[in-house]
């Protein structure tokens, strides 16, 4: 093995080690100019140079964790508003109104967003919930995005958006209504900015909340996972979905052959409905 195959498995170890995530030939390419900002900042010009300084003592001489500056800066967050919009226009019109009818005893929904990147899907279901307040007057609403970037997790919380990402997915009446225009760019309105939690957290970890969810979203997260990695995901999530909650994956993803814990939800494109109870897989992965 030449010593940049060598290196690039190195790198590739350290993704997967850190998210679960896998380094695939056809991701290959982009890794050069993932890691073109690190390569500038610490004078250096190939991932071979960078795996003998992630080896060096001086590696973390400056408190920082360059290791995970370069996991990082692998991962794709990729997202943006009312992302895929007619797949996510069957929350307000389908999934949400029947969840409604299904806690109405209760009137308390709980909703986790893994994967969840910067933090535009979380809001945008935030949105959702304001631009209906009257609907959902007296309810208890729990948003909890997550993602295993730490930075991405940082961006979300700030609720600071550029020019560019507002205005990708969103209209002119929506920018007006849940933002503000400040000099660093558009912050997002505090009332929807309450109504959002956000923790860094491995979707391959235990649940993020003790009790089940209503709704888990996990969009295009386990695409960048080998087969029994997203084995294991499935297990994770199906101990996360309330028996008769829901479970939206991304558009080009799907349970079919991946898992016996769900299955298609009739006419509800990427959305899946657990199996039975599970409760025996929530037993033993929950806490």
């Amino acid at each position: 093995m030449e010593t940049s195959e060598a290196s690039h498995q190195i790198i590739a170890d350290l993704l997967a080690a850190r998210t679960g995530q896998h380094l695939t030939e056809s991701r290959r390419w982009r890794v050069n100019s993932a890691l073109a900002g690190i390569f500038r900042e610490h004078g250096i010009s190939n991932i071979d140079q960078l795996v003998c300084l992630l080896a060096s003592p001086r590696a973390g001489s400056d408190g920082r964790d360059l290791s995970q500056e370069v996991v990082e800066a692998l991962l794709n967050n990729e997202t943006y508003f009312f992302r895929d919009k007619p797949t996510f226009d069957q929350l307000p019109q389908d999934i949400l109104p029947e969840l409604a009818r299904r806690r109405a005893g209760t009137k308390r929904l709980s909703i986790w967003l893994a994967g969840c990147s910067t933090g535009q899907e979380v809001y945008s279901l935030a949105m959702v919930f304001a631009d209906q307040k009257e609907r959902w007057a007296g309810w208890r609403i729990e948003l909890i995005g997550t993602d295993v970037s730490q930075r991405a997790i940082n961006a979300a919380r700030s609720g600071l958006y550029s020019q560019f990402e507002v205005q990708r997915g969103l209209g002119v009446t929506q920018m007006l209504r849940h933002f503000e225009e400040i000099s660093s760019g558009w912050l997002i309105r505090e009332d929807i900015r309450r109504m959002a939690q956000f923790r860094q957290h491995n979707v391959l970890g235990p649940p993020p909340g003790r009790e089940p969810f209503d709704l888990v979203l996990c969009r295009n997260v386990l695409l960048y996972f080998d087969r029994a990695t997203r084995a294991a995901a499935f297990d994770r999530l199906a101990s996360a979905v309330a028996p008769d909650g829901f479970l939206m994956l991304g558009a080009g993803e799907t349970v079919v052959g991946q898992t016996h814990h769900f299955s298609p939800s009739p006419r509800r494109a990427s959305f899946f409905e657990p199996i039975a109870a599970d409760s025996e897989a929530r037993q033993l992965l929950v806490g």
